[in-house]
């Protein structure tokens, strides 16, 4: 019979698995050893490994469980938004997670390649469905883009305002992710009506 686990087990492995993506985030996961990561968590090495049986099952946990999050923004969106609505929505609901999850996501978009090839494909696949699913949050405004092949580019337009923040805006400065999120959904929204206007056939034909 499986050993129970203790109570406050899981809170315990997430405040690791924040610790250490802090960690990763500042000086690179190869740079990084599991005794840092133990002493950063103020834990034995045994006890780590308790938690987790090596860097790369953190890592694991890390990066699968930040797009596993993302995935979950799609859901619970109030009822009865249009379109245009729904799509601000999803930016701001985007925006507000990466806010509180920046070291997580540094790691998502720039350490998944450590990873054995059968997780980073767990990884990647989440990372597709995320962006799947943007991509008909768009052709839900605009549903001729599909015809032109046009929602994908522009969802990867749209994941390159929002993901890529981490790397210059600062939590001290003037401009926050929340005004940051308005900023982006204002400037989406407000050029997406003129995109493929003058197609006059799909594209790549």
């Amino acid at each position: 019979m499986a050993r129970a686990r203790a109570a406050g087990y899981d809170d315990q492995r997430e405040q690791i698995g924040a610790r250490a993506a802090e960690l990763f985030a500042r000086q690179g996961y190869t740079a990084t050893t599991m005794n840092q990561v133990a002493a950063a968590c103020g834990v034995s090495k045994p006890t780590l490994y308790h938690y987790f049986t090596d860097k790369q099952s953190l890592l694991l946990h890390i990066a699968g469980g930040h797009v596993a999050r993302l995935e979950t923004l799609f859901d619970g969106l109030p009822p009865g938004l249009d379109a245009e609505a729904r799509l601000r929505a999803l930016i701001r609901r985007f925006m507000a997670a990466y806010a509180g999850a920046q070291h997580q996501h540094r790691v998502l978009t720039e350490d998944v390649r450590f990873l054995p090839e059968p997780e980073r494909h767990q990884v990647l696949a989440a990372e597709r469905r995320v962006v799947a699913r943007f991509a008909e949050a768009i052709v839900a405004l605009r549903p001729e883009l599909r015809l032109q092949r046009l929602h994908k580019p522009l969802t990867m337009l749209l994941f390159g305002m929002m993901n890529w923040t981490f790397t210059w805006l600062r939590p001290e400065g003037a401009l926050s992710y929340e005004a940051l999120g308005e900023m982006i959904a204002e400037l989406f929204s407000g050029g997406l009506p003129s995109v493929g206007r003058s197609a006059g056939k799909p594209a790549g034909r």
